[in-house]
């Protein structure tokens, strides 16, 4: 097909998919692989396809602006990532420098209040790249409108296994009864800041494969999962709202069966068990999220199969 003609088909597909989403992720996790495949393809080394991929990411940061969503973490740098040659690795933190300079600089950053978070082992990097971790954050600490976290020497094995350290070490000096251990205490553990349950991951670079990201916030979430074949510099807005679609779709049927089980149980519990299940939802209403409440008549009349549906 001549690029022309394909340029055309590609926006056309673009504007259905843009009305198509009718709301968007919370919080997007994507795994930017493909960049040093990519460069090979075009006869390139790796830091040119580094530098392109970082392209990709300034356009994706943008995207999740436009559709509402809230936190954008990127996988950037894996602790595996280490025993690459060292040549590479220096050419991708001279890169990292530059990039986390340069946003935390950016005139768009500070007018879309974006709050620039480090994630992971980041004492093992080099001390220039800590430094500019340490300055991003620094600019950009004041804001709380949509947050991006850079996953630098990251692990996601390893960043649980310092939490059950750290919950280990709690109950040793009797700060931590074992009994009373609960999600706070492991999330306290994992980052230095708050870090929301992730919506949708996305994997272009055409492995079908999580990679051990963000297990606690993805897995227990059971986040919707987008993989797709272009490499990462490759990476187009179509690509991106076809991840978006897959969280929707992913959402949409994660609603009906909640629909389907709530009806099932109203189908089968007593008369009594029915009247003690009132009686404890009137007693911790407060503690459901608020789409979810039933009023007092609704606890009354013992409707309250819409609320649980919703």
């Amino acid at each position: 097909m001549k690029r022309w003609l394909r340029q055309r088909v590609d926006s056309a597909y673009e504007r259905l998919l843009s009305r198509e989403i009718s709301g968007a992720p919370t919080h997007v996790a994507v795994i930017q692989d493909g960049n040093r495949r990519y460069a090979r393809r075009r006869g390139g080394d790796a830091h040119e396809g580094h530098r392109a991929g970082a392209e990709t990411t300034e356009r994706v940061l943008d995207w999740c602006q436009d559709i509402g969503v809230e936190e954008l973490t990127l996988y950037t740098f894996s602790t595996e990532n280490f025993e690459r040659p060292a040549e590479e690795n220096e050419a991708l933190f001279d890169l990292l420098c530059e990039k986390l300079h340069e946003f935390a600089d950016a005139d768009r950053v500070h007018e879309n209040e974006v709050c620039i978070r480090a994630i992971g082992e980041t004492e093992m990097l080099p001390e220039r790249v800590q430094n500019a971790v340490e300055y991003a954050e620094r600019r950009t600490c004041g804001y709380d409108q949509f947050v991006l976290n850079i996953a630098l020497a990251y692990g996601g094995r390893s960043r649980l296994l310092e939490a059950a350290r750290g919950v280990a070490a709690g109950v040793e000096t009797g700060d931590l009864e074992p009994d009373e251990i609960d999600v706070e205490d492991i999330e306290r553990r994992l980052y230095d800041q708050p870090v929301r349950d992730v919506d949708l991951i996305i994997r272009p670079g055409g492995d079908e494969r999580t990679s051990n990201f963000l297990p606690w916030h993805a897995n227990g979430n059971e986040a919707a999962v987008f993989f797709c074949t272009p490499f990462w510099p490759e990476f187009s807005k179509t690509d991106f709202l076809r991840g978006i679609r897959t969280y929707e779709h992913r959402e949409e049927s994660w609603r009906r069966t909640r629909a389907r089980r709530a009806l099932a149980l109203l189908g089968a519990v007593s008369e009594p068990e029915l009247a003690e299940a009132h009686s404890i939802v009137d007693r911790f209403r407060d503690s459901l999220p608020s789409g979810e409440r039933p009023d007092a008549g609704e606890l009354e009349s013992g409707d309250s199969s819409n609320q649980v549906a919703d």
